[in-house]
């Protein structure tokens, strides 16, 4: 029969071994997605685009520009993203009415989704709509149309999660909407011209994390 001491650093033996085990077959957690450019700076590589209106680089940065057909024009990712905290800077020059689609598909210069609205001075910046659908669905109220500083740079930053879309204006939060057919949507991010001409916008820092 064993000693009692024998036991005890039997016992001890047996009890590491477990530990050891345990220690080598635990999970290793992945390590988590860092925010990716989605503008390289230089051309429009990862980008389609739909329509005859003006999409261009210069000074390392994405221009929009209505064409002689002063129609609508779409910058579609090639990848769709569903979950997503989007992030990017605009400059409005001139009529600056365009916006951020996401989770949107374009079938010629028709587009399914929703849009996060990038437009001039009291007109609802940072708001949702929704195109061919049930038009607005949030829209800005006026204490925070002050937010929008036309002619200078400009940071927006929408975040997608399941059926939840919040956006930021410089910091400042602008919407906080939740939505069954927006989270059963799934598509591109696309930078948008809208129709009339005489539109143009800069664009940089164009960035997304998935989630």
């Amino acid at each position: 029969m064993l000693k009692f001491r024998q036991l005890t650093v039997l016992a001890a033996v047996i009890l590491l071994l477990n530990s050891a085990f345990f220690v080598f077959k635990a999970p290793v957690s992945s390590p988590l997605k860092k925010p990716v450019k989605l503008f390289n700076g230089k051309d429009l590589t990862g980008w389609k685009i739909n329509g005859t209106e003006k999409w261009f680089v210069e000074n390392g940065e994405l221009i929009c520009e209505s064409g002689p057909d002063k129609q609508y024009g779409y910058l579609t990712t090639n990848k769709f993203y569903k979950n997503f905290d989007l992030s990017l800077q605009f400059k409005q020059e001139a009529n600056g009415n365009s916006g951020v689609f996401f989770r949107s598909t374009v079938d010629g210069t028709k587009v399914s989704g929703w849009q996060v609205e990038v437009a001039p001075p009291n007109h609802d910046t940072g708001g949702i709509y929704e195109s061919y659908g049930r038009n607005w669905l949030v829209q800005i109220p006026d204490e925070k149309e002050g937010f929008l500083k036309m002619g200078e740079w400009n940071t927006l930053r929408i975040r997608a999660e399941g059926d939840n879309v919040k956006t930021w204006l410089n910091g400042n939060s602008m919407v906080d909407f939740t939505d069954a057919k927006i989270g059963a949507g799934n598509g591109s991010i696309a930078l948008q011209i809208h129709d009339g001409g005489g539109i143009k916008v800069r664009w940089k820092n164009i960035t997304v994390e998935e989630l």
